[in-house]
């Protein structure tokens, strides 16, 4: 059900309100005041006949909204007037009863719908014109003044009803302009945040990124998490950019980071540490199946041959530690880029642990 839809509905169920409140004001008022009529003449033709002529107007209506959904709003309109001069009609010795008819021109701005706040305003001077020309006693009860006064009220309640109608146009308009701004800087915040956070050459974390991630990761192993810390280096860079250039350098770069992130799971948190060096924290999983992921990176990216080196391939050297509880972050930092040094050192293109290091 959409947004009209459901205000139609609500529509429905205040005519049955209004209906049922009518009534019993009526009957309250026959039994309670000093009511000048016959009990059978009230009963019949002020309360029993009346309240179901308006119960089969609001029944027909729904009727022909549910059957013909796209006369929604005359159908809406016609029966609330037909209704509110029915209360007005036998009520009319109260001077102020008139004011109801401004019910039907205010529902209409419910809608935002400018072309619609004429039609209930028509509606109401038809109603008034119809009664005073056809019913004598509702006519001579009536002064020129007031005949005057009902006119204007409702043409005046129909040009407040468009300015109303107006203005809530342009604050809404406003609204979405202002919205569409505040999503656009959003988005905009969205990029920039995540450009401070990682590297434009490789799409990796940068360096910043990496110690605010390692931080917390340490503190998550201190309380029982697997932590796994690997730092990466491509062997020989300088010699790759002092051959064959820079650009070369970078599409290196950024092909071994392809190969990283391809073997990685969306729990690991990868960055380029600076330079050609990548430091990587591997979460959730036992140290031999760590060492198995470096390995199995430092494997893909000894596999890609580089049309940029002729065909050449490049090797990395890894240095390899699990969290232990003795240490601090530093120490254990200060240790797998101990053991990457050891691969460099003892002919590179491999990974050190603890375990192999000698």
């Amino acid at each position: 059900m959409n947004k009209q839809s459901k205000w139609i509905h609500q529509f429905f169920r205040v005519y049955w309100i209004v209906i049922s409140v009518h009534f019993f004001a009526q009957w309250g008022s026959f039994v309670f005041l000093d009511y000048d009529d016959s009990a059978s003449h009230f009963y019949i033709y002020i309360l029993i006949l009346p309240t179901l002529w308006m119960s089969i107007v609001t029944l027909i209506t729904k009727w022909m909204y549910v059957r013909w959904n796209h006369l929604s709003f005359y159908v809406l309109f016609s029966a609330s007037t037909l209704i509110t001069w029915t209360i007005i009609y036998l009520n009319y010795d109260i001077r102020i009863i008139t004011a109801l008819c401004l019910l039907p021109i205010l529902s209409a701005v419910v809608f935002f719908k400018r072309r619609l706040l004429w039609l209930p305003s028509v509606l109401q001077l038809i109603a008034f014109t119809s009664l005073y020309l056809t019913d004598s006693h509702f006519r001579n009860y009536l002064s020129s003044f007031d005949v005057i006064a009902v006119i204007a009220f409702i043409i005046v309640s129909t040009c407040i009803a468009h300015i109303i109608v107006a203005c809530g146009i342009e604050i809404l308009t406003d609204l979405q302009v202002t919205m569409l701004a505040k999503q656009d800087l959003i988005v905009k915040n969205a990029i920039m945040s995540k450009l401070s956070k990682t590297d434009g050459l490789t799409n990796l974390y940068n360096q910043i990124s990496f110690h605010d991630y390692y931080d917390t990761a340490f503190d998550y192993a201190s309380k029982g998490a697997e932590l796994h810390l690997a730092l990466l280096d491509i062997d020989d860079f300088k010699a790759i950019n002092d051959t064959y250039g820079h650009q070369a350098g970078d599409t290196i770069l950024g092909k071994v980071s392809q190969v990283i992130q391809q073997h990685m799971s969306s729990s690991d948190i990868a960055a380029r540490y600076g330079g050609e060096e990548f430091a990587l924290l591997l979460f959730d999983q036992t140290f031999e199946e760590a060492y198995a992921l470096v390995e199995s990176i430092r494997n893909g990216v000894a596999e890609l041959q580089h049309p940029e080196m002729n065909g050449k391939s490049v090797t990395v050297s890894i240095g390899l530690q699990s969290y232990g509880s003795e240490q601090t972050k530093e120490q254990l930092f200060e240790q797998v880029d101990h053991y990457l040094y050891q691969a460099k050192r003892t002919g590179k293109n491999k990974t050190v642990t603890a375990c192999n290091v000698g």
